[in-house]
C-alpha cells in the first residue's frame, strides 16, 4: 500500500495485525523514534497520538465511537465524584446517626442512577449497533412460523475494530468509581490514553484504570532491555501466528465451509487445528502487545497463562481470556451473587441442602449469567450462546459433583496431585475444550450439530495420504512445521509453569548464543512463515469479537 493511500483515514486496514509489514516495518519504528526523541513530558503525549492516529487509520470517522466512550465516561465519572463529595459533606454536617444514613441513602439513589444512566448508554449502543440485526432476524423468523404476512429487514451497522474490548475497559472504570475503587479522573488525556493505548485497542487486554493509566501516562525513556525483552516477546508471538495459527487456516478454513464433504476423523481433526490456531492466534497477538508496552516500560496484565495444563473447564476458564473472565467475574458474578435476593436464597440453601451445595443455588444463577453474556459477548449468533450454555453446564456439573469426586478418590486412595492423574484430567479437559471450540467455530448452530453428530457416527483416522488426495490447503510439511513450534511453546510453557522465565534464560546466556537463538527465530519466520502466495492474510481472530 503507497504511503499517500495509508495517511486516508480508514485506509490502513492492513495494519490490523500487530505482525503486518506495516505495523511492524513503518508504524511502530516511527512512533519508536519519535518516543525516543521527545522529553519526558512529551512522550505520553507521543502515545495518545499514536492511539488515536492508529484507530483512525483502521476505523476512519468511525473513530468517533471511541471519542464518545472516552468523553462520555470522563463527564459521568467526574459527576459521580462531585455527587460522592457532596455526599461527605453531607454527612459531615449532620451529627445524629440516623440522619446521616438517610443521607448516604439519598446520595446513592442518585450515584446509582449515574451510574445506570452511563452503562445503558454504553451498552444500549452496543446493542443496537451489534446485537439488533440479531433480534429482528429471529424476531422475523418467528413472525414466519405464524404465518404473519409482516417481514422486517435486520438492520446494518459499521462497526470499529475492537469496540466490544473498549467499551467493556470503558465500563470498568466508571464502575470502579462508583464502587470507590478508583477516584475520578480530572485529566482528560490521561484517560484517553488508558482507553486509547494503540497495541491493546484490537483485541484488549481488558484492562483497569488502576492497572494501567498512571503508568502510560508517566511512561519514562526506553531501556535496553525493555526493548530487548519486548521485541523477544514480540517475535514469540509472531512465531506463534505466523508459523502456526496462519499455516493451520486453510485446513480449518476449508473443512468447516464445507463440512458435509468429510468424514468424523476430519472434522474431529479439525476442531484440534481450529483450537490450536485460535490459540497461537490471540496468545500470539497478546505477546505483541504485552512486547510493545515492556518497549516503553509498561507492564500490562497477562491474557493466558498455560490454559491446557488445566485439570478442569474452570481451570481453564482462569487461564484463557483471563481479562475478559476477571471482568466478568468482578462486574456480573459478584454484584449478582451478592444481591439482596441471592443472599437470601444462600441462607434458604445453607439450610437445606447444607454449606457446599446452599451457596451453589446463588453462585449457579450469578455463573449463568456470566457464561450467557460471555457466549453473546463473541458475538450475535446462537452458536455463541450455545457456547457459552456448553462451558456454564460442564463447569456446573464440577461444582455439583466435587464433594463425590473428593469422596471417590478418598475411597480408592487416589493422590489427585498424582502426574498421572492430573494428565488425564488435562486431556479430558482439552477434549472438552475442542468439542466446545467446534461449536464456537460453526457457521451456525445447526451446523455445530451437524459437525458433531458425524465426527461421533462417522470417525474414521485420518492419514497424511487421505489429506493429501482431498487436497485440504495443508501437507506434511505444514503439519512437521506447526509440530516444531507446538514442541517449542510446549517446552516454554513448562518452563513456565514451574516458575522459570525462558527470556531471562537467555538473558543470561553469552551474546553469541543470544544471537543465535533470535536469528534462528527470525531466519524461521521468514522461510517458513505463511505469507506469500498460497496463504492469504489472516487478520487477528479475536479483533472481530
Amino acid at each position: 500500500m503507497p504511503f499517500s493511500t495509508l495517511l486516508l483515514a480508514g485506509q490502513g486496514s492492513a495494519m490490523i495485525s500487530l505482525f503486518s509489514g506495516l505495523y511492524l516495518a513503518v508504524f511502530l519504528p516511527v512512533i519508536l523514534l519519535i518516543y525516543g526523541i521527545m522529553p519526558k513530558n512529551g512522550k505520553k503525549y507521543v502515545l495518545l497520538v499514536a492511539g488515536y492516529v492508529f484507530f483512525w487509520l483502521i476505523s476512519g470517522g468511525l473513530i468517533l465511537y471511541l471519542l464518545f466512550s472516552t468523553l462520555s465516561m470522563h463527564y459521568f465519572g467526574l459527576w459521580l465524584d462531585r455527587v460522592q463529595e457532596r455526599m461527605k459533606a453531607a454527612v459531615s454536617a449532620e451529627n445524629d446517626r440516623e440522619n446521616r444514613k438517610a443521607v448516604r441513602a439519598e446520595y446513592a439513589v442518585k450515584q446509582k442512577r449515574i451510574v445506570l444512566f452511563a452503562v445503558f448508554l454504553h451498552i444500549g449502543a452496543l446493542l443496537l449497533l451489534k446485537y439488533s440485526g440479531f433480534f429482528v432476524q429471529n424476531l422475523d423468523r418467528l413472525l414466519t412460523v405464524f404465518h404473519s404476512s409482516i417481514q422486517i429487514v435486520p438492520p446494518v451497522y459499521l462497526l470499529p475494530i475492537g469496540i466490544s474490548f473498549f467499551t467493556l475497559q470503558a465500563l470498568s472504570y466508571i464502575l470502579d468509581v462508583y464502587h470507590g475503587v478508583i477516584r475520578a479522573d480530572e485529566n482528560l488525556p490521561r484517560l484517553a490514553l488508558f482507553l486509547g493505548f494503540f497495541p491493546a485497542i484490537i483485541e484488549g487486554p481488558i484492562c483497569r484504570y488502576s492497572q494501567t493509566a498512571d503508568k502510560l501516562w508517566n511512561a519514562g525513556p526506553i531501556r535496553y532491555e525493555n526493548l530487548t525483552f519486548g521485541l523477544q516477546r514480540i517475535l514469540y508471538g509472531m512465531m506463534k501466528k505466523m508459523l502456526a495459527a496462519d499455516r493451520l487456516n486453510a485446513f480449518v478454513k476449508q473443512v468447516f465451509a464445507s463440512y458435509s464433504e468429510y468424514d468424523g476423523g476430519m472434522i474431529a481433526m479439525a476442531a484440534v487445528g481450529y483450537t490450536i490456531q485460535l490459540y497461537m492466534d490471540f496468545s500470539g497477538s497478546m505477546d505483541a502487545v504485552i512486547g510493545t508496552a515492556q518497549i516503553f516500560g509498561i507492564k500490562m496484565p497477562e491474557n493466558f497463562q498455560r490454559p491446557f495444563f488445566s485439570a478442569t473447564i474452570s481451570e481453564f476458564w482462569k487461564r484463557w481470556h483471563i481479562s475478559l473472565g476477571a471482568w466478568l467475574k468482578d462486574y456480573i458474578f459478584y454484584p449478582v451473587s451478592t444481591s439482596a435476593t441471592m443472599k437470601r436464597l444462600t441462607k434458604f440453601g445453607r439450610k437445606h441442602f447444607g454449606n457446599h451445595y446452599g451457596p451453589l443455588l446463588a453462585g449457579s444463577v450469578a455463573l449463568f449469567c456470566v457464561w450467557i453474556l460471555n457466549g453473546l459477548w463473541h458475538g450475535p449468533a446462537w452458536h455463541y450462546i450455545f457456547f457459552g450454555m456448553y462451558h456454564f453446564t460442564w463447569i456446573l456439573c464440577g461444582n455439583l459433583l466435587e464433594p463425590l469426586v473428593f469422596r471417590i478418590n478418598g475411597a480408592l486412595g487416589i493422590n489427585p496431585n498424582h502426574f498421572l492423574y492430573r494428565g488425564m484430567q488435562m486431556f479430558r479437559t482439552a477434549v472438552l475444550v475442542v468439542i466446545g471450540e467446534l461449536f464456537f467455530r460453526a457457521e451456525t448452530l445447526r451446523g455445530g450439530l451437524q459437525m458433531f453428530k458425524v465426527m461421533i457416527t462417522q470417525f474414521s483416522v485420518p492419514t497424511m495420504e487421505k489429506l493429501e488426495r482431498l487436497k485440504v490447503g495443508i501437507d506434511r510439511w505444514d503439519f512437521m512445521v506447526v509440530g516444531i513450534v507446538l514442541l517449542i511453546v510446549l517446552a516454554i510453557s513448562i518452563l513456565n509453569e514451574r516458575g522459570v522465565s525462558f527470556r531471562q534464560i537467555l538473558a543470561e546466556r553469552n551474546v553469541m548464543v543470544r544471537w543465535a537463538v533470535l536469528d534462528a527465530v527470525i531466519l524461521s519466520i521468514v522461510i517458513f512463515g505463511a505469507y506469500g502466495s498460497g496463504y492469504a492474510p489472516v487478520d487477528p481472530m479475536y479483533a472481530k469479537f
